[in-house]
């Protein structure tokens, strides 16, 4: 079973700290299993959390035997980490082991050396003391997350779900992230920045809702050209009242809504067939080969053929 150890720095945001035990306990695989099994560890035997004081089970000897280490965010971004815990997280690095924060978290691995020559993210807020105390990070504030493989990081609050959605993804594919993406009452769109990994055989639709036919005849109609006059007379309304309608009750515009379902599907096709990228590109509406990889590596952040790598 894989093993997580979410450290508990002093001042931890609780909302952070929560966040991956509620999703990696409550993940399960096919047959029923635990997917994870997850220790909350710290440097000391009692944690300041702010509004109530942590007891931590296990200790920092737990890093060194875990697969994954989270390292939530803390109300103290950028203080100094005590030499134990960076020798910790050190080891655990050099030994190969998985690291990831969410939130101001990134300071930690920021302040390990963790993060030198590398892409990494935080809250939106803290992003500019992060690029100015650490010129050697690039440091995108304009994504969800960042995964350079062994070290990931992740921005604030719900951010912190879809990196934890992410590493399921990683861990146990596609089907198991998304039933515990619905454990997690996770919103069916994100929308800025990177992209979330988890996908469905179908674009969702709001069941119900006074467009849920529409979406469902865009679904089935993926790999034709559509335009925006199109999926209006489809509708039988006029373009502004589809805008409207499609804002208010997805959150995008259509064209916006087609072009995630039509990478979700490119998703599913690289993960569950063999068909080139140009065959793939065709069956979901792109005009080109070229114009897919564009959108695609827009949209997710990696090329099609380095997703159906790393999912396939």
């Amino acid at each position: 079973m894989h093993t997580i150890a979410v450290l508990a720095l002093d001042q931890v945001i609780p909302f952070d700290l929560s966040t991956p035990l509620e999703v990696f306990t409550r993940t399960r695989l096919p047959d029923g299993r635990p997917g994870y099994q997850v220790r909350v560890c710290a440097a000391t035997p009692e944690t300041d959390a702010g509004a109530f004081v942590l007891r931590a089970p296990w200790g920092l000897d737990t890093l060194q035997e875990a697969d994954t280490i989270i390292v939530p965010g803390t109300s103290t971004a950028g203080a100094p980490i005590p030499a134990d815990v960076r020798e910790a997280l050190c080891g655990a690095a050099a030994a190969g082991t998985r690291i990831a924060s969410i939130c101001s978290g990134t300071f930690v691995l920021a302040a390990a050396g963790l993060l030198d020559g590398l892409r990494a993210t935080t809250h939106w807020l803290a992003a500019g003391a992060l690029a100015a105390a650490y010129p050697e990070i690039d440091v995108d504030p304009d994504v969800l997350y960042v995964d350079n493989g062994q070290i990931l990081t992740s921005a604030g609050a719900a951010a912190g779900l879809d990196l934890c959605l992410h590493l399921i993804r990683r861990d146990y594919g596609s089907a198991v992230a998304a039933d515990a993406a619905r454990l997690s009452v996770m919103p069916l769109e994100r929308e800025g920045g990177q992209a979330q990994f988890i996908v469905r055989d179908h674009a969702p639709a709001p069941q119900g809702s006074t467009l849920e036919p529409l979406l469902l005849w865009l679904q089935d109609n993926l790999s034709r050209e559509l335009t925006l006059a199109d999926i209006a007379a489809q509708a039988g309304v006029s373009t502004r009242t589809l805008i409207r309608r499609f804002t208010e009750q997805t959150g995008s515009t259509p064209l916006q809504w087609l072009h995630r379902a039509r990478i979700r599907q490119a998703q599913h096709l690289l993960e569950t067939t063999a068909h080139p990228v140009e065959r793939i590109a065709t069956r979901v509406g792109f005009g080109s080969p070229t114009a897919f990889r564009d959108r695609f590596k827009r949209t997710t952040g990696v090329s099609p053929h380095a997703y159906r790598r790393a999912f396939s």
